[in-house]
Formats: structure tokens, sequence, C-alpha cells
């Protein structure tokens, strides 16, 4: 793999100085639906490209696919030609539920940095009392589903996602104290420019259903201490970030060492009773091997910090490095496209 020396990967923001005419969100006449309405309407929305966005400016282009609480599809909006992510949120009743998706959203509105994925506006859609999401299109895709078609991530690829991962999770908690609570391979994004971004940070969470719904979807990457009740932390995310990384380096989900089906409530009980997962002995650096040990403490108190881990040597080396992450994402899309 060739190497370089890293340009910055922050982009010019609306370099075009595009705008769009006012086009408030209508609000709807119960209470509930009114305050959100009106909420979405106050974010300075897209404040990235200054979009005022609606359902009818918005050209389906092609489903990306769906998961718990609802769809993402890709789109361009017609006026900047610009494509996006839209993620259609199946909103439920509660007002307390609504009330944290305006806080979520005001949150992304206010995310700046090169390790989130930037967002670009939100709107209720007339039909269904949803909401849809905008945000930037992440062209290569998740993480989850690059090694899935190409097998597992590569040595020196793996320490640019542990850096861009932590120093997003650092952002997030650092700027806004916003835990992720759902860092797992499928919410780590990757673009053809090279860039590594995460997403769907807490709005998810507030749509799913039940506690049952809740298991189903996230007990994978589930640090003990939650399973076991107790509440979550920062150190939570670093579990669960601890098993992606050993999921992307050896290409599976670790759980359990065989590899073997399990079912969720069999699952459960592994992550709290066993030991957790470990790297193959000798296949990856010790300084690696160090940091995934430490992620996965079943001892919460024992678990470093974000900002502990940004000092691991690790990930010091991984900063230092110079690794052309933009030629493996295009060796990347012609391996997906010989499996397709």
């Amino acid at each position: 793999m060739s190497v370089f020396q890293p340009r910055s990967l922050r982009r010019k923001r609306n370099a075009g100085h595009l705008t769009l005419n006012a086009s408030p969100v209508v609000p709807r006449t119960d209470d509930v639906d009114t305050t959100l309405a009106k909420g979405l309407t106050d974010l300075e929305l897209g404040k990235e490209f200054r979009l005022d966005l609606r359902s009818e400016d918005l050209i389906l282009l092609r489903e990306l696919g769906a998961g718990n609480g609802g769809t993402v599809s890709q789109v361009k909006h017609v006026t900047t030609q610009t494509i996006m992510a839209k993620k259609i949120i199946h909103m439920e009743a509660k007002p307390q539920i609504r009330k944290q998706i305006l806080r979520e959203l005001t949150i992304l509105h206010d995310c700046n940095s090169k390790y989130i994925v930037s967002f670009y506006g939100a709107f209720l859609t007339e039909e269904d009392r949803d909401i849809a999401i905008c945000m930037e299109y992440m062209d290569v895709g998740s993480l989850e589903a690059i090694y899935k078609k190409t097998g597992p991530i590569p040595p020196p690829i793996l320490g640019k996602i542990t850096l861009a991962v932590l120093e997003g999770l650092n952002y997030l908690y650092g700027s806004h104290k916003i835990i992720h609570r759902d860092i797992k391979p499928s919410n780590i994004l990757v673009n053809s420019k090279g860039q590594i971004k995460i997403c769907d940070f807490g709005v998810s969470g507030q749509v799913i259903n039940s506690i049952a719904d809740t298991f189903v979807g996230t007990s994978h990457y589930m640090s003990p201490e939650r399973i076991q009740g107790a509440t979550y932390t920062v150190r939570s995310d670093v579990w669960s970030f601890g098993i992606t990384l050993i999921e992307l380096a050896i290409g599976r989900f670790p759980f359990p060492p065989d590899g073997s089906k399990l079912t969720v409530l069999e699952l459960l009980q592994h992550i709290v009773n066993e030991a957790p997962p470990t790297l193959p002995p000798g296949e990856f650096s010790d300084d690696f091997d160090d940091l995934t040990k430490q992620c996965l403490s079943k001892d919460v108190n024992q678990r470093p910090t974000l900002q502990e881990l940004l000092k691991h040597p690790y990930v010091v080396a991984a900063q230092k490095s110079n690794v052309d992450v933009e030629a493996w994402t295009r060796s990347v899309r012609r391996m997906s496209a010989t499996t397709n």
C-alpha cells in the first residue's frame, strides 16, 4: 500500500454560498407536534449549506438499508445537486421521546468535527408524522458492509479507524457531554476521500419501541455492566469500541470464540459470565493487542477513558503513520464491484 503525507481532511464549507428561499416547517395541530415542528424550524437547519429542506426538493436515488427505528436512502437535493443520506425515523407518540429527538437534533446541528458525519437538516414528513434527517452521504459505506465483502480490515487501516473513532467520541463527550451508546461497525462510515466518521449517536436509540427490541439491536456490543443494569457511562462506549475493533480485525463478530450462533439471551449471559474476546495470538502488534484488552476490561473502573486511549502507544503511532486511506477505499470499491 502506498503512503503519503496526509493532507487536511476538513473540507471547505459552503464554498458556493448556496441558498434556498425560506420554507418553514408547518406546525401540526396537537401540542407535541407543534412543539416539535417549531423546534425543527428554530434550528438553523443545514448550517453548512444554508438548506431549508423539504421532501419535494429531494429525489430518491436508491435505498441504502433499514435498521432499528427507520430506513435510509440516498437522495439528491435538486437545487444544490448535493447527494445526501436521508434517514426516516419512525416516531413514537410519547412526548418525552420527541423532546429527546429535538435535543439530539440540536446537538447534531452544532457538531463540527471531521470525525462526525455532517448534518444537513431535518423536517417532518407530511404523511406519517415521521422525521426525515438528512446527513452527509458516505459513498464507500459502513465498516460492517466493507469487511463482510472484502474480509478483515488491514492493520494499517485499523490504526486510522481507531484514531478517527476515538477522536469523534472524544469530541462528542468533550464538547457536548454526549455518550454515543451505539458504537458498532455499521455506525462507522467511510467515503472515497479516505475520511472515517461516526454516525447515529443517540437519535436512533430513542425510537426503539421496547427493551426487547433494544436487546435485539444492540446486545452484541453491550458492556457487561449495562446488561446488569448499571448506568451507561463513556466507558461503556469504550467496551463497544473494543468489540468493534476485534470484529474488524478478524472479520467476524468475536462472541463466542468458536464463531457459533447464540440466542440473544445466551449472548447476554456469555458477555456477563465469560471472559472477553481476545485477538488471535501473534497475528497483531503487541500495542494493538494491549489496546483491545484494556477496552474489554470487565471491571468498568479499570477500563480506560477516551483521553487515556488517545495517549496509548498504538493510537499515538497511528496518528503519526502515513497511511493512504483513500487508496484503500479505491481497492475496497473495486473488490465490492467484483462481488456484486
